[in-house]
């Protein structure tokens, strides 16, 4: 017995390293460069027409920001067009995006008169105009200059599918969960370019920024959740490209209550379930870029709740043969408490902050499964509060 609880210990930690420390490190430092040449546009050559959807509920503190900082790009204005989706929105946001018509012609505002959720928004939007490109977009991202333009050139290319933007998180306070959400995210993003180095696929567009061509736009079904997840794998399904670009930078606050925080990753956690077992096929294609990358990055993390709880379990069971068990089996129980000794003692300490993160986005990805498990029947959404 010994041996099969010390295997199941050693293998689940394996699995979690590898998720959080072994890929992350190979895709940050071993791909500067993107080993494949791919194509891409000039401003002087005739470029894409452009629709950027934007779905939005209750956004009235961002909504003005957000529509200027598209409108004010290198791109040709004539080749771009805006639709806004307000879904049901009960504040200023309809009020502000009628006023901003009267000085941008492409600009458009579809009111829904009941929630819908933004998958169902975009899917409407989508179905609005025939422009070769659609640019998918949170209402709280705001665009560089350069922003649009980064993200259609590689659409000269064809086997291009997807580009995705590089969010740059930014917080006015380092309070609550802002500081490690900021690092966590930038250290994602860092990974994303090396998986499009690498493999030509980023695992999973982050859908506050990214580029899609229309002609492979699949229609989201209604209750999922993670609407970029889908669409990015609906794409790689189709042997395309999809692509980080780290030139398409736009800007995103981060919330920085905790509480917010937590349920918005319980929400998208449950939406990778579905993502999950709608893309089973993925799961055996291991030896293949697209499987490795999907196991790697995201389903291994998905499911290192069970991994912590195998380890714990497992080094639990192998104290009855003594050894250092006791002390690791006694540094997981801590590890399992330290979100609520952070909430107690408001840790100073980054490291400590980071062991509190880790444990609580665990916490709430077993929650999103349980969920999951009881099925799901809308996505309609709740935005985090803005800092702004």
């Amino acid at each position: 017995m010994y041996n099969l609880f010390h295997f199941i210990f050693c293998a689940a930690l394996l699995l979690i390293l590898h998720t959080y420390l072994l890929y992350p490190l190979c895709m940050m430092f071993l791909f500067p460069k993107a080993k494949t040449k791919v194509a891409e546009f000039s401003l002087e050559d005739k470029v894409p027409e452009v629709a950027v959807l934007i779905a939005a509920y209750n956004e009235e503190k961002v909504i003005k920001e957000k529509i200027l900082s598209v409108f004010k790009t290198t791109y040709p204005l004539e080749k771009i067009k805006v639709y806004v989706g307000s879904d049901a929105s009960t504040d200023k946001t309809e009020e502000i995006v009628e006023n901003l018509k009267n000085e941008f012609q492409n600009l458009q505002l579809i009111k829904f008169q009941g929630r819908t959720g933004k998958i169902g928004i975009v899917n409407h939007l989508q179905t609005l105009g025939e422009h070769d490109i659609l640019i998918m977009t949170d209402a709280n991202v705001i665009f560089k200059p350069q922003t649009i333009f980064e993200l259609v050139k590689n659409f000269k290319d064809e086997r291009v599918g997807i580009v995705a933007g590089n969010i740059i998180k930014e917080s006015l306070t380092n309070e609550g969960i802002a500081f490690q959400e900021k690092k966590y995210l930038s250290i994602e993003n860092r990974i994303k370019s090396g998986e499009s180095n690498a493999f030509n696929l980023v695992m999973g567009a982050e859908g506050g920024c990214y580029a899609i061509r229309n002609n492979l736009f699949s229609q989201v079904p209604g209750n999922f959740i993670v609407d970029d997840f889908f669409l990015t794998l609906q794409v790689l399904k189709q042997n395309k490209f999809v692509l980080f670009n780290q030139k398409a930078e736009c800007l995103e606050d981060v919330p920085s209550s905790t509480s917010g925080e937590y349920k918005r990753k319980v929400r998208i956690s449950s939406g990778n379930f579905q993502n999950l077992f709608f893309f089973k096929t993925f799961l055996f294609q291991f030896f293949k870029p697209v499987g490795f990358a999907f196991w790697s990055h995201k389903v291994l993390r998905w499911f290192t709740p069970f991994l912590l709880i195998l380890c714990f379990l497992s080094s639990l069971c192998l104290l009855i043969f003594g050894g250092n068990f006791f002390w690791i089996f006694l540094i997981q129980l801590i590890g399992f408490l330290f979100p609520a000794l952070d909430y107690l003692f408001k840790f100073k300490s980054s490291a400590l902050k980071f062991i509190s993160h880790f444990y609580l986005m665990n916490f709430a990805l077993l929650e999103g499964f349980i969920k999951f498990t009881q099925g799901i029947k809308s996505n309609v959404w709740q935005p985090v509060k803005r800092n702004v």
